[in-house]
């Protein structure tokens, strides 16, 4: 059992190691907008952003956590050019488009006045260009392409933040630097269509004019699984953003906005680790439940473990931290980051076991989950906030992510794998956000 361990340890540590440009670039310049905003954007520009990127995660969960979910594991046995592969492609780009359109008119629908048919219709087109290039991304990663999948990586994140430079730059509002912000994004879509035709995994393309009904409904059950992090995810906390802008000053939301974006920004580096190189291997042990296990063991042990140091470390310098990322009036978040991080490190580490549904493709227990941890967390946030104010919010987040450890662990060490598996599910680097 040991040299299988050891080999599992060092098969997930050589796949960490491969993600880092990727992961660099993207915490660069999500930094560096946060540093921007806070110093050029006014009051309560840290929170508009967070409210503005959680409408955008909205708009994009069901396409990436689903759309390209699906599409991923169906094209990666296939070989481009293909009439299976250019069906599956084809119904993936349909029915991403379907789903924003959609979510497009709810958003002119119920957005509030602040949303007019104009601006809804640039954020519309902006986020439906921005999920098309991710799932060129996808499908860049799936043939092999890791170059690519980096240089889309890095130009997404460069063109955002040149947008929102410039306009800061030209004294525009607020709203108008945030549609900008994801106007530069969307960018990146010309680029996205030019790799992928040069790598062949568009020939053909021409012929999917109309979705194959057989392949929407093999990608609706994966949709059905993203439905979980939309709705009993992300939804929670853009209410919960919307409640603290509205009942509290836009120096204290500033505070927890503050917390909240560095924690974002060491997320992301952990979220991609595990949908890259965790969740892959994952998928390919479903029929060898007790490797699968030791697998999981293995790496659960490893993050436990570099969890802790690294956001021991943080902790230490918490002052010096806040005040590089951001300005040093923002370093008094200090006093919320100690529940913030033992929430991070549990919820990380529950994300190990709730793969293990989605690598089943069980939507029931996988939706279960997703409500019952959302209700459990508002329930949290309604008895932590009356009473303690703004901490309450990271408090009730520390208790909520070590209560749903322990109920994942405790599944996963109590009862076992179980047998057979289903249909493999390869996520985007995309975390179950809300749990």
């Amino acid at each position: 059992m040991r040299p299988n361990i050891t080999a599992h340890l060092r098969t997930f540590v050589r796949g960490s190691a491969g993600t880092g440009v990727a992961l660099a670039v993207r915490a660069v310049g999500s930094v560096l907008l946060n540093k921007l905003l806070v110093l050029h954007g006014g009051p309560g520009s840290l929170s508009q952003l967070g409210q503005f990127q959680s409408l955008m995660s909205l708009f994009g969960a069901l396409p990436a956590n689903g759309v390209q979910a699906g599409a991923t594991s169906y094209l990666a046995p296939l070989r481009p050019g293909w009439p299976r592969y250019r069906l599956w492609l084809g119904a993936a780009a349909w029915l991403t488009a379907l789903l924003i359109g959609v979510g497009g008119l709810l958003l002119l629908l119920f957005g509030g006045a602040t949303w007019t048919l104009g601006r809804t219709a640039i954020f519309t087109g902006a986020m439906l260009l921005v999920c098309v290039q991710t799932l060129l991304s996808a499908v860049l990663l799936v043939a092999g392409r890791r170059g690519d999948y980096v240089l889309l990586a890095v130009v997404i994140s460069l063109l955002g933040l040149g947008a929102v430079a410039g306009l800061l730059a030209l004294g525009r509002p607020l709203p108008q630097v945030l549609l900008g912000y994801a106007a530069g994004q969307a960018l990146t879509c010309g680029l996205a269509l030019v790799l992928a035709r040069r790598a062949g995994l568009l020939r053909g393309w021409r012929q999917c004019r109309k979705p194959s009904r057989v392949a929407v409904q093999g990608l609706l059950k994966f949709v059905l699984m993203a439905v979980g992090t939309q709705l009993f995810g992300q939804a929670v906390g853009y209410a919960l953003r919307t409640y603290l802008i509205r009942h509290y000053p836009p120096a204290a939301t500033d505070l927890w906005q503050t917390v909240d974006k560095l924690s974002g920004n060491y997320a992301m580096v952990v979220v991609t680790i595990l949908s890259t190189v965790f969740y892959p291997r994952l998928a390919a042990l479903t029929p060898r439940p007790a490797e699968q296990r030791r697998y999981i063991s293995a790496v659960a042990g490893l993050l436990a473990v570099g969890l802790a140091l690294g956001l021991g470390v943080l902790y230490l310098f918490r002052i010096r931290v806040l005040t590089l990322l951001f300005t040093p009036h923002l370093a008094a978040a200090a006093s919320l980051l100690a529940p913030q991080l033992v929430g991070d490190w549990a919820r990380f580490l529950s994300w190990l076991f709730q793969y293990i549904l989605l690598a089943r493709g069980r939507p029931g227990p996988y939706l279960a989950l997703q409500g019952g941890a959302s209700v459990l967390y508002a329930s949290l946030l309604a008895l932590f906030i009356p009473t303690l104010g703004l901490p309450g919010v990271v408090d009730a987040y520390a208790v909520h992510g070590c209560l749903l450890l322990l109920a994942c662990a405790g599944w996963f060490y109590g009862r076992g794998l179980g047998g057979g598996s289903q249909q493999s599910v390869l996520p985007l680097p995309t975390p179950p956000v809300g749990v």
